[in-house]
């Protein structure tokens, strides 16, 4: 339903001076956390008029702004909701794994969006900052999928979240999940190397699916597979992924036949609904571990999340095999 906005004047020209941790962002997504309430349309209408300037001089959004700089803002109306025409994000205090002046992690429930979009009116991201008004910034380091649980870094200095993004380039974070599959995964299948690529199902909902090497479309996506246990029926897995593709874990095990249990785009549909009657009313994909540096001391960093206690609860149903 179309949102109904009355608006209110923010005052005159601002300008703001850029400060150590501001530098190096692009001028776009530092005026969508500025200018928060003003549609992201209207944002860029303001870079392209002209209206916004940089040190005296016009700027594209993807300007990438440097210390001591000034960003010159226009006066703009913020719209802001009318009662009842939907709240902004309610803020939540999520449990924290680690946290000092620059990182923040925590433990993301499942069934939480990581931000708002796509249908989402708010995720953790919103949230957290509702919950943490005094931090002057606090962004996501990386994401997880809505029905995943487990590690979630953010970033509380823009410096932090550079030297964070350059790691997850180079490929030097070590990213670990656990993972309950239907079946007995092959003792001798180490190692998943199979492109993937994103394409659009009959109801044009977003679904990624093995290709071949040389695929139009298809990126590299490599993963490794660890048996942790087995049941009955079911093998605990270890997955760690060297790239970071949209799906991967959860297409790479279903290929080889074994789907995640409870994974309802693309599990075993059948299966999912019985072992919704035994206990199990969620995706088993838990994000255990992330190894990295520190990015402002360089010390190695483990960051680690117990498996959710009915996930525990729903393994100790399982008998051996």
């Amino acid at each position: 339903m179309p949102e109904n906005p009355t608006a209110e004047n923010s005052g005159g020209v601002r300008r703001i001076a850029i400060s150590a941790d501001d530098a190096g962002q692009r001028l776009d997504n530092f005026l969508q956390r500025t200018l928060k309430g003003v549609p992201k349309g209207h944002i860029y209408r303001l870079i392209r008029s002209g209206q916004v300037r940089i040190s005296g001089r016009r700027a594209h959004p993807d300007t990438r702004l440097a210390a001591g700089e000034q960003v010159r803002l226009p006066p703009v109306r913020v719209a802001q909701r009318e009662a009842g025409a939907g709240a902004a994000a309610p803020p939540r205090a999520f449990a924290p794994l680690f946290e000092d002046d620059a990182l923040l992690a925590l433990n993301k429930p499942a069934g939480v969006a990581v931000h708002g979009g796509s249908g989402v009116s708010f995720g953790l991201i919103e949230q957290a900052r509702r919950a943490r008004p005094a931090l002057r910034f606090l962004e996501l380091a990386h994401r997880l999928d809505r029905e995943t649980s487990g590690v979630l870094l953010l970033a509380k200095k823009r410096s932090a979240l550079t030297a964070l993004q350059e790691q997850w380039r180079q490929r030097r974070v070590k990213k670990h999940y656990l993972a309950l599959v239907l079946g007995s995964w092959p003792a001798k299948l180490h190692t998943i190397d199979t492109p993937l690529r994103k394409y659009l199902d009959a109801a044009h909902e977003r679904r990624v699916a093995p290709a071949a090497a040389g695929t139009p479309g298809a990126l590299s996506a490599l993963t490794r597979v660890r048996v942790q246990r087995r049941y009955a029926g079911f093998t605990l897995l270890c997955a760690s992924i060297h790239t970071g593709r949209t799906h991967q874990i959860r297409v790479h095990l279903a290929a080889h036949g074994c789907p995640i249990a409870g994974d309802a785009k693309y599990g075993d549909f059948a299966a999912n609904h019985a072992l919704r009657t035994r206990g199990l009313q969620r995706m088993f994909l838990h994000a255990w571990q992330l190894d990295l540096m520190h990015p402002l001391t360089g010390e190695p960093l483990r960051l680690q999340a117990p498996l959710p206690p009915h996930l525990e609860m729903f393994l100790n149903t399982l008998g051996m095999p």
